[in-house]
């Protein structure tokens, strides 16, 4: 790449520096508010289904918690092995990962389908909001694939497992912020897609912010993968409102 500099010359644009002093804070930083959002998201939910003994959730909502909990503690360890120069531990614990994330595209989706089919039995309103659960999953998948891809790359590598991982932390943030919004916007498109996604969407923007004051420029991965994080948002909430959605998502419940 190349930048145009007085006089109308071009100069090489300075590559990305791959590593900064900060980086490692950063990281821990940003895994920490991910875990702020999911406790705050789901926590008090957590306490009220167990102080009052409500029916059990069905056996696969428990693996899937399970499941996508590892992966944040999973997720939490390797971050703590590069804040500690211990790239050669980081690297046999992604394999477990590895493991663990090819369950998570599996099981979350078949949860999401699980679950919605039961809300359907006792409410008879159509699972439009697959749309969101399948998304997440989505994204998780594209997003941490292509970071395997690129793990010789640390910078990229890094990036792009945070971007997957930031993603699947909505349900959380949604739970806390959702009410508010929706609140004080109603229930529009706007409403729903900053409902939904505001929390998680401030620390991939956050995250965007923090390369451009330490790099002065966004990593190349970075804006790819925020890139295709908005746009399936966006798709996301368009087919949640749609009625041929609404339909459609019948039959991916068996209806």
């Amino acid at each position: 790449m190349t930048a145009i500099a007085a006089g109308g010359e071009r100069k090489p644009e300075r590559p990305f520096m791959p590593f900064h002093r900060w980086d490692r804070s950063a990281f821990l930083i940003w895994t920490l508010l991910m875990w702020g959002g999911i406790v705050t998201g789901f926590g008090g939910d957590v306490i009220h289904h167990v102080s009052t003994h409500e029916a059990a959730y069905p056996l696969i909502v428990h693996f899937h918690a399970a499941a996508f909990v590892g992966w944040m503690v999973l997720f939490t360890t390797q971050v703590s092995l590069i804040r500690m120069g211990r790239q050669d531990l980081h690297r046999q614990v992604g394999l477990a990962a590895i493991g663990l994330a090819a369950v998570m595209v599996v099981l979350g989706p078949a949860t999401a389908v699980v679950v919605d089919a039961a809300k359907f039995a006792k409410d008879h309103k159509p699972p439009a909001f697959l749309a969101v659960q399948f998304s997440d999953i989505v994204a998780f998948g594209v997003l941490l694939t292509a970071g395997l891809l690129f793990r010789k790359s640390p910078s990229t590598h890094k990036r792009l497992v945070l971007l997957a991982t930031l993603y699947i932390t909505d349900a959380g943030f949604a739970r806390a912020l959702g009410g508010p919004i929706h609140g004080a916007l109603g229930n529009g498109y706007a409403a729903t897609l900053l409902g939904l996604y505001t929390g998680n969407d401030l620390l991939i923007l956050g995250f965007g912010g923090y390369d451009l004051a330490t790099r002065g420029r966004l990593h190349p991965a970075y804006a790819a993968g925020a890139g295709f994080i908005f746009a399936l948002q966006f798709t996301a909430v368009w087919l949640l409102q749609s009625p041929a959605w609404a339909q459609f998502s019948m039959h991916l419940i068996g209806r």
